[in-house]
């Protein structure tokens, strides 16, 4: 039987650990997975907490709070399964929610990372934003889920209960095997937060890997336990992030192809937020770009980077199933395309 890691990292955020933490401990009977909560240089009693209420869960401390990526490459050097599970303080678990994800994961050696379906947890009937039925990304950079395009999610009426391969799988119940999370190079602690998970399973796909969607396990995420939705530092990491990932993980040559329509895009966007009064989005869009242009000769140097990795580890051609070779924007905004299921399936690679 494999080993499993249940990873939960915390900083400040003691009520979520008292809100969640019985409800994770309770079902994850897995026989030989372990609770762990990564506390990332905390300022509040959260440690404190833990100690007296928890002695069951193991706690390793970080000396720094460096991100969701950082925090958590700091705190995985210190665990060793064969499996990692990293989930976010704000979710609650259900029976067998392990079980039926290794299950799924154990079919295909190929298969390194994997998230369950992920509902809402004030509104347990619909989808939830941070990776709904599992993760796709447009030819411009655009991801999007099963379940949710920007900001429509989907009523689960059980459409996307069957497991497959996705693009990308949500950070917030990500499920990886510890082998290739460190063949791969582990998170990009520069992204700090946001839009990491893509680009590690944008580069696991590109060794050949696949990234699945277990329809059978099920958690509830409540979202926005970090950074509110509308605020401009979520916004600024999301757009520097984006850009990023496209940088690293496209060639050259491929990136030259979309750069230009990219750039006006980023252009609108923050027009748009500008001339709906939301000034500190605008702002933070224009950081976010120019951060992303001032620092292409680092992007260029982690491309170089994954390019060796994939000459050394790869196991096949990069598996590009889930790319959406058209525009989302296009489909959601001009053509009204508000769900997954109205989208072509002939513009998705497999």
């Amino acid at each position: 039987m494999k080993t499993v890691s249940v990873v939960i990292l915390n900083y400040n955020g003691k009520s979520w650990l008292e809100k969640f933490l019985p409800n994770v401990i309770t079902h994850s009977t897995y026989a030989d997975a372990e609770i762990v909560v990564a506390d990332n240089a905390s300022t509040d009693d959260s440690v404190a907490f833990l100690k007296a209420n928890f002695p069951s869960v193991r706690l390793v401390i970080n000396t720094a709070n460096n991100g969701y990526a950082g925090g958590y490459n700091d705190a995985l050097q210190h665990i060793k399964s064969d499996y990692y599970v990293l989930l976010n303080s704000d979710v609650e678990v259900t029976p067998n929610w392990l079980e039926h994800t290794i299950q799924f994961m154990e079919q295909d050696e190929l298969m390194a990372a994997c998230q369950p379906k992920i509902l809402s947890y004030h509104e347990k009937t619909k989808f939830e934003y941070a990776g709904a039925a599992g993760g796709f990304i447009d030819k411009y950079g655009y991801p999007f889920c099963r379940g949710r395009i920007f900001d429509n999610c989907e009523t689960d009426n059980g459409q996307y209960n069957k497991s497959g391969e996705i693009f990308w799988a949500s950070g917030a119940c990500l499920f990886i095997k510890s082998a290739i999370f460190n063949k791969a190079g582990g998170l990009d602690a520069d992204f700090f937060a946001h839009m990491e998970e893509i680009d590690l399973c944008w580069r696991i796909k590109n060794l050949g890997y696949k990234i699945g969607y277990c329809a059978e396990s099920t958690v509830y995420h409540v979202g926005g336990g970090t950074l509110n939705k509308s605020n401009p530092k979520k916004t600024f990491l999301n757009f520097r992030n984006n850009r990023a990932l496209l940088h690293k993980n496209l060639s050259s040559l491929q990136l030259e192809k979309i750069e230009g329509t990219r750039n006006l895009l980023d252009y609108v966007a923050r027009f748009k937020n500008s001339i709906s009064g939301n000034s500190d989005d605008a702002n933070a869009i224009r950081t976010a770009t120019l951060e992303y242009h001032n620092n292409r000769q680092k992007w260029d140097i982690k491309r170089m980077q994954n390019e060796l990795q994939q000459k050394a580890h790869a196991v096949r051609s990069p598996d590009n199933t889930g790319i959406f070779n058209d525009s989302i924007l296009k489909y959601y905004f001009i053509l009204r395309k508000k769900t997954f299921s109205g989208l072509p399936a002939h513009k998705f690679s497999k």
